[in-house]
């Protein structure tokens, strides 16, 4: 019998690893795609049309990184390939605010694989900027003739 409860304290010990151990994964994971949100929100809020349709950055962004990521490299959110296209979009995006714009843009032609993925990069994220601004102004309008009905 005392074997049975061994084995019971072994098991809750194994699941308190992987939980552990995935939550190590995830953090990193979670904290990838956050900085692209936040380099996304940033570029939102410096965007005239958002003001002038008085679009909400927020909501913007949300659909530029969903939109964005259809099309970025890796399977799952989780993906090596994922994670680091997170990190290499949102490099992208802050290259203004580089000391070095230069060097960045060499490291992101290397980081991305070269001048045309860098390329398809930005475009992939301008695309689903223009995407987003077509969906989320209909859906303004849309709901400004709700209101005013």
């Amino acid at each position: 019998m005392p074997h049975i409860a061994t084995h019971s304290i072994g098991n809750n010990h194994m699941k308190k690893l992987l939980l552990l151990s995935l939550s190590t994964l995830l953090l990193p994971a979670c904290a990838d795609k956050n900085q692209f949100e936040q380099a996304v929100l940033e570029q939102m809020q410096k965007e005239q049309d958002i003001k002038d349709y008085k679009l909400d950055p927020a909501y913007m962004t949300k659909c530029v990184v969903e939109k964005t990521a259809q099309n970025m490299p890796g399977v799952f959110p989780l993906d090596p390939k994922r994670l680091m296209a997170y990190r290499n979009y949102t490099k992208m995006l802050t290259l203004e605010k580089s000391a070095d714009p230069k060097k960045t843009l060499d490291e992101l032609r290397t980081d991305f694989g070269g001048p045309k993925e860098l390329g398809d990069a930005h475009n992939n994220y301008t695309e689903s900027l223009v995407e987003c601004y077509s969906v989320v102004i209909s859906e303004s309008e849309e709901a400004e003739k709700e209101k005013a009905q």
